[in-house]
């Protein structure tokens, strides 16, 4: 398996892998992730690519998992700060397991390093992304973008260019909030927060 930037022969795989790892969210994921793009917010597209199994596609590479970065802002007192949020992040059901997504969050993490972004941020679970190398946002000083995000699923990994004036809420561009892709609703939403805690 190696991870290489996507390129537009890669967008129907990759719509397909979004759509297959979030289930009854795909249609709405791989709709906030095709905008991204026309709106100029995207910032960063990887993929996984495996040789095929079984010859198909003519024994051609087959992608497996993607990560996306998009830019969003966070409202600190002095500025408003660009930053990055990993997200989507879609490996493949019969792939997962395998060590895939672990390669897709180092090379995200790699590249916003390389992008000069003082933080990378997102909204997922506390015990998959803190394996990774992700910390609590708030211990900086950063909210998330909206109540219904549980405090441990907001999580950051601060880069070279971080300052500590730059604490704030993360904003996101119109287009997670039409698809109503910031946070969760009930009961899933009521459920997390008693395992993980309210957030802020």
């Amino acid at each position: 398996m190696t991870v290489r930037s996507a390129t537009p022969g890669d967008d129907a795989a990759v719509d397909r892998v979004v759509r297959a790892a979030f289930d009854d969210e795909g249609d709405q994921v791989a709709a906030i992730w095709a905008e991204l793009g026309p709106l100029g917010h995207l910032r960063a597209s990887l993929v996984a690519v495996v040789g095929a199994v079984d010859g198909a596609d003519g024994g051609a590479d087959a992608v497996v998992g993607h990560v996306g970065l998009s830019r969003a802002w966070v409202d600190a007192r002095r500025a408003l700060v660009e930053v990055l949020v990993l997200s989507p992040l879609s490996v493949l059901p019969e792939h997962q397991g395998r060590g895939h997504g672990t390669a897709l969050v180092a090379a995200a993490v790699d590249t916003a390093r390389a992008a000069g972004t003082p933080v990378l941020l997102l909204e997922g679970s506390p015990t998959y992304y803190g394996a990774r190398g992700f910390t609590p946002a708030a211990l900086h000083g950063l909210l998330p973008a909206s109540v219904r995000v549980p405090a441990a699923a907001f999580q950051a990994v601060f880069l070279d260019g971080w300052e500590s004036w730059m604490a704030g809420r993360l904003v996101y561009p119109d287009v997670w909030w039409r698809h109503e892709g910031v946070g969760l609703r009930d009961p899933l939403l009521a459920e997390l927060e008693g395992l993980f805690g309210r957030s802020s």
